[in-house]
């Protein structure tokens, strides 16, 4: 694995840094912001202060403007602070100038994504993916990551390299991306056979947002353990179970979970992964809805279905955590009658916009879940009649 020179260790305490400009409204970055707390929470670190500045655009130096810039070093200095992590992609010379004015490590969204995914790969697929997204955010950045390191000042190790040991570094980059891509490459042909060795089997796979409940959903539909937190990216390897209803089988896989501003190298080295949805032939599409966002989630989701090609399939979205919804959205003086009324009124309004194709649950209170088996038992059956005619027994 490679080492991460911006690596979270425990007990770090972070500013988080957001800028509201032409494609960026401020509630948007309000909520983009919660949700790099709740990142850098998963990866060990500590939110203390948030900052937001409006400009235009982002300054390409800084990324913030000067006097914004000065109010994060005077806030740092004085509390403490070793860590700042913006909520946009930095380019190689804003870190290092941001660097050079706050005299702290400062990361981006996508450097603490690629650090909590570096963390949580286990198998030898994801950690050569993780890894290869890795190198791919660091090689345009090289130049301006030894820029900060000249300015550093003298004393030994810190004397900047030259352009030749740049481009030394750059080939040396270059050669581990495409050694990694072939490794995928040569993963990839096993998983392809080993997806064509199950069969005839109907394939449903598991999405939604990350942190949605899908591995806890998982686990109920297949009732065999499947390893579920509280956390972002909990788990980042596919993992298919064999699921028999009424003598109806079918293979059910659990992926990982997706996110806004997911750095497109992890998409693009996840594609093995990924591959999993592509090839299947019903989505069962997990939201939180008890997220206030929840919505916007759904539409990030349908975003990267649309980006691998997978959002042609046969989608039954099931609508999680609905404990919860009732908790954060019901008064406590509401009687059960306008409760149930209210109730009725959202599953009306999404039963009308998925096409009837929705199922309202709470997972971890077990709720509605014979409802969401019989559902999906009617859909592999309906997807063995029209793919499989002859496999009558099934049907």
């Amino acid at each position: 694995m490679i080492e991460n020179k911006n690596i979270i260790e425990q007990e770090e305490r972070a500013v988080l840094i957001g800028l509201v400009y032409k494609e960026q409204t401020e509630p948007m970055v309000k909520e983009y912001l919660t949700e790099l707390a709740f990142l850098a929470e998963t990866a060990g670190a500590k939110a203390e202060k948030v900052f937001i500045q409006k400009l235009p655009k982002p300054d390409s130096r800084t990324f913030v403007g000067k006097g914004k810039l000065e109010e994060i070093r005077q806030y740092v200095h004085s509390k403490g602070i070793n860590l700042a992590i913006f909520d946009d992609e930095l380019t190689g010379s804003q870190i290092g100038n941001i660097n050079e004015a706050l005299g702290i490590k400062t990361i981006d969204r996508s450097d603490l994504i690629l650090d909590i995914f570096a963390r949580r790969a286990k198998t030898a697929q994801a950690k050569a993916q993780v890894e290869l997204a890795q190198y791919q955010y660091i090689l345009p950045r090289l130049k301006g990551m030894w820029k900060h390191l000249e300015r550093l000042g003298g004393g030994i190790g810190t004397r900047g390299p030259g352009e030749s040991e740049i481009e030394t570094d750059r080939r040396i980059v270059k050669d581990k991306i495409n050694l990694l891509r072939r490794r995928l490459a040569e993963i990839d042909k096993q998983a392809i056979t080993q997806r064509k060795e199950r069969g005839t089997y109907i394939r449903v796979a598991l999405v939604g947002y990350t942190n949605v409940g899908k591995s806890t959903i998982m686990t109920l539909l297949s009732k065999s353990e499947v390893f579920a937190e509280n956390k972002l990216f909990a788990t980042l390897d596919t993992t298919t179970r064999k699921v028999v209803y009424e003598q109806t089988p079918f293979l059910l896989s659990d992926t990982v979970g997706f996110i806004r501003k997911l750095p497109h190298h992890l998409v693009e080295s996840f594609k093995s992964t990924l591959d999993e949805v592509r090839e299947s032939d019903c989505l069962l599409h997990v939201v939180d809805i008890s997220h206030p966002a929840y919505e916007d989630q759904m539409g990030t989701v349908n975003k990267t279905l649309q980006d691998i090609g997978a959002f042609d399939k046969p989608i039954l979205t099931i609508f999680n955590k609905m404990d919860l919804y009732e908790e954060t959205v019901f008064d406590a003086w509401l009687d059960d009658e306008v409760k149930q009324d209210l109730l009725a009124q959202l599953k009306r309004r999404w039963d009308n916009l998925t096409h009837g194709n929705c199922v309202f649950v709470s997972a971890t209170e077990r709720r509605n879940i014979d409802e969401l088996r019989d559902t999906i038992l009617n859909k592999v059956k309906q997807l063995y009649q029209e793919r499989y005619p002859y496999l009558t027994q099934f049907y």
